[in-house]
């Protein structure tokens, strides 16, 4: 990627700087952990069993527990590493819960966590064929990204993404005794997950809103979660999709009062307790209204 700066008319190009110490990299994600991953920072390094991690963190969307390490070499596997900690952190998971309520001073109970949902993120200023190679598997509980610093005080943060279609980890590593016990545990969802306990009809229903979503807002990410598939921009869910036997169910992520629904097809759920985010929930069994929808999406992205 070719960073430029422009002055009068002329462009220069931006010369890359480095983080001096892992350290510093770690202060620097962590003092910006909600803006750069929407986590909430438990604790900077954690010591449980035989292992240090770099950062505790805890996934408030997903009710999840994340671990972050911080890398400069390239010299590791993040497989064999990333396995070992996810390990340790499901065979501890009192302490994890321990930690959580006396440094954050909430009273999380065990039962309140989706452990399935539980990941590790390594951040790097670059990462190595093999190590971006690793992630071209399906069932993953493992996430990279590359940071990179510039003068002029820019910052650059992104995702690497693994290859689609790709082969599932668990029939790849069947001898791993820590791949197997977290395999156990921990599930990384699909959109055919959620796309399996409904009928066709609200299956095409669903296919039309992705399509138009994707046509009106290309920077939109699609994740599925546990319980719905979230639409994404910027990092933030911007419309959250559960699909029904009969009818598609969604919440667009908008604080009561911001959304101009002058159809009426929206319910107010905000005093209401709720799957996804924002306070209007729609339950559509048909195709009439998508672009009323999607457009009532797009002017309020617009507007905020």
């Amino acid at each position: 990627m070719l960073l430029l700066h422009q002055a009068n008319e002329k462009v220069s190009v931006l010369k890359q700087e480095e983080f001096g110490l892992e350290k510093e990299l770690q202060n620097f994600v962590e003092k910006n952990l909600d803006e750069l991953l929407h986590l909430e920072l438990v604790k900077t390094e954690f010591v449980i069993e035989n292992y240090r991690l770099d950062t505790l963190a805890y996934d408030k969307e997903n009710k999840s527990f994340v671990i972050i390490e911080y890398k400069r070499g390239n010299s590791y596997s993040v497989i064999d590493q990333g396995y070992s900690y996810l390990s340790t952190i499901l065979n501890n998971k009192a302490d994890i819960i321990l930690e959580y309520n006396e440094i954050i001073g909430k009273t999380l109970k065990r039962d309140e966590i989706d452990w399935s949902q539980t990941k590790i993120i390594f951040i790097s200023q670059s990462f190595n064929k093999f190590q971006k190679d690793s992630l071209n598997f399906k069932n993953l509980p493992i996430e990279l990204y590359e940071i990179k610093k510039y003068e002029n005080n820019l910052i650059t943060f992104e995702r690497i993404r693994g290859r689609e279609n790709s082969e599932d980890i668990n029939l790849i590593a069947k001898d791993s005794i820590d791949i197997n016990k977290v395999s156990k545990e921990i599930k990384n969802y699909s959109i055919d997950y959620h796309l399996e306990n409904s009928n066709e009809k609200i299956k095409n229903l669903f296919n039309e809103f992705k399509e138009k979503i994707e046509e009106e807002i290309p920077e939109v990410e699609i994740i599925p979660k546990k319980v719905y598939i979230a639409f994404k921009l910027n990092g933030r869910n911007i419309i959250d999709f559960k699909l029904q036997k009969s009818f598609l169910k969604f919440w667009i992520n908008a604080k009561k009062g911001q959304l101009n629904d002058f159809k009426k097809l929206a319910k107010d759920v905000s005093n209401k307790e709720h799957n996804g985010n924002g306070d209007y929930e729609f339950n559509i069994s048909d195709s009439n209204n998508i672009n009323y929808i999607v457009n009532l999406l797009s002017e309020f992205l617009k507007k905020n």
